[in-house]
């Protein structure tokens, strides 16, 4: 148990280091994440599928790749891609050839990927193991790993609370260290706000740096593939792997994907040395109404934190940010109402006939019963807005705020702004059903992550500090194509904060996790939703 602990313990840049040198082997490594990740998932609900057979076989294809560079020099063996023999949790709505790919919804449940997405190709091409796939909320519509057809998803920091959502599965597994490594998507800030919740890193790249070429859709022109990691280096080398030019994807971009992605420095020094004289930005729109005072206290540390290291904090102004919510909830469920037309019980997933019922009957059957609550309620406000005499009103409209909202983000950054730092999230982890009865409330918890999505730019979120004993996220956003700025800002806190015994601190309840008789994730909801 002692030898398992201390490998999933390690950073992924850590463990390469390790498989280099022959410390470890790829197949060790993969065994003692997915001893781990077994045991736990009883407890978590992070895991819809672990594929130990076929992980295995992915980590003994890494070993042989790394015995054969040994053997053709020191060239070879530093060549190979920093994510070669570890360890990735894949959120279930990315294609993995033969694999399942639910989405986290029953209406495609039984549904076999026949091939791989870009995302999976490039993790392949690298030499990941892919461990299985993660839960998340159905279609990635949510914010705290509850609307899933397939239970809730706990936070290791305590299990009565949720992970964030919707890649809460992806986030709870790297907080516990199931992985090292999670894929997520960022439609609204589904990687940054569960990061925030799970204390661990999330990078939303620019839109189009990841091609989305076999990722379910929920929001066509918001989406975005990320990484979730548990510290910067780690969230650059599998950016660095999974990003890039895809011809199959009309919106990825042809931008290079930058090297340097790999050479964050290891030296706190160096790292934080990169901080003096950059020019922060402080959004006063993002300091919300309702938001925590802890999380507020521990954002504003950090920005007196930056700011003893040499960066200049500047006020600035977004105005049109206290629009970005109202903004966000029609574009993104007018998206969403086009790409769940598909869903029809004809073509492919889930498919109900009732006797003597006619096609319709049967539209609606199929739609009714595989549907959750949340992906019904986007459903009928997308088509709502999308329908003869409201188009113009609402959606028309709402494109128009999201121009502005853009061109706020434009005239912060050409004003010589380097990145603002915010809040990601406006509170802690809550426990499960706080939000699930007002669903405005729960689209509040997005307020300081969408506005990035409506502008199509780069965020990052990473622990900051604790309140109340739960993780609080600190958010770095960007102009389009600025991950590596973000990451070495990222880097920079790290260092100025390495010594904090915060970071020191393992999430609270892992023991409890471990108990396989203890009630899974949705009996405690349950058990909450009666007290």
């Amino acid at each position: 148990m002692t030898a398992v602990r201390e490998a999933t313990r390690l950073l992924g840049h850590e463990l390469a280091t390790r498989l280099r040198t022959g410390e470890l082997s790829a197949r060790e490594i993969t065994l003692a994440h997915l001893e781990v990740a077994e045991r736990q998932n009883h407890a978590l609900n992070a895991w819809l599928v672990i594929e130990r057979e076929k992980s295995l076989d992915e980590a003994d294809a890494a070993d042989a790749r790394l015995a054969a560079a040994r053997a053709d020099g020191p060239d070879a063996l530093d060549a190979l891609h920093p994510l070669l023999g570890l360890p990735v949790a894949v959120k279930d709505l990315v294609s993995v050839a033969g694999g399942q790919c639910t989405s986290g919804s029953r209406i495609i449940d039984g549904y076999v990927a026949p091939y791989d997405a870009h995302v999976t190709e490039r993790l392949r091409d690298a030499g990941a193991v892919i461990l299985g796939k993660t839960n998340m909320d159905e279609f990635a519509m949510g914010s705290s790993n509850e609307y899933s057809a397939y239970g809730p998803v706990s936070n290791p920091w305590d299990l009565d609370t949720v992970p964030g959502g919707s890649s809460g599965g992806s986030a709870a597994a790297v907080a516990a260290y199931h992985a090292p490594f999670g894929i997520g998507t960022d439609t609204g800030g589904s990687i940054r706000q569960p990061a925030a919740l799970s204390g661990i890193v999330g990078l939303k790249p620019t839109y189009g740096r990841v091609s989305r070429y076999g990722i379910v859709a929920f929001a066509s022109s918001l989406d975005q593939i990320g990484p979730l990691t548990r510290d910067a280096r780690d969230a650059a080398a599998l950016l660095h792997a999974v990003a890039g030019r895809d011809e199959r994807d009309s919106t990825s971009a042809p931008v290079p994907v930058p090297d340097d992605l790999l050479r964050l420095p290891a030296s706190d020094d160096e790292a934080a040395a990169w901080l003096e004289g950059k020019r922060l930005g402080l959004p006063r729109e993002y300091f919300v109404e309702g938001m925590e005072p802890g999380v507020e206290a521990r954002i504003r540390e950090a920005v007196r934190a930056l700011e003893g290291a040499g960066a200049t904090i500047e006020d600035v102004s977004l105005p049109h940010t206290d629009y970005g919510l109202a903004t966000y909830y029609i574009v993104v469920p007018a998206e969403a109402s086009a790409n769940l037309a598909r869903y029809d019980g004809v073509r492919y997933g889930r498919s109900v006939r009732l006797p003597g019922a006619d096609f319709i009957a049967d539209y609606l059957a199929t739609r009714g019963d595989g549907f959750g609550p949340e992906v019904k309620r986007r459903i009928m406000l997308g088509t709502y807005a999308l329908s003869a005499g409201y188009y113009d009103a609402f959606y028309l409209k709402a494109q128009k705020v999201r121009t502005l909202i853009k061109r706020d983000f434009d005239e912060v950054f050409g004003s010589g702004i380097d990145a603002l730092v915010a809040p990601t999230s406006p509170s802690v982890a809550f426990r499960f059903g706080a939000r699930t009865a007002d669903p405005v409330a729960m689209y509040l918890s997005d307020a300081c992550t969408l506005p990035a999505n409506m502008a199509g730019i780069a965020g990052v979120s990473l622990p900051c500090g604790l309140s109340n004993g739960l993780p609080v996220g600190l958010q770095f956003i960007g102009p389009p194509w600025s991950e590596l700025e973000l990451l070495r800002f990222s880097r920079g806190y790290e260092a100025i904060t390495a010594a904090a015994e915060w970071r020191r601190l393992e999430p609270a309840q892992l023991t409890q996790a471990d108990d396989a008789t203890g009630p899974t994730p949705a009996e405690r909801a349950a058990r909450l939703a009666a007290a």
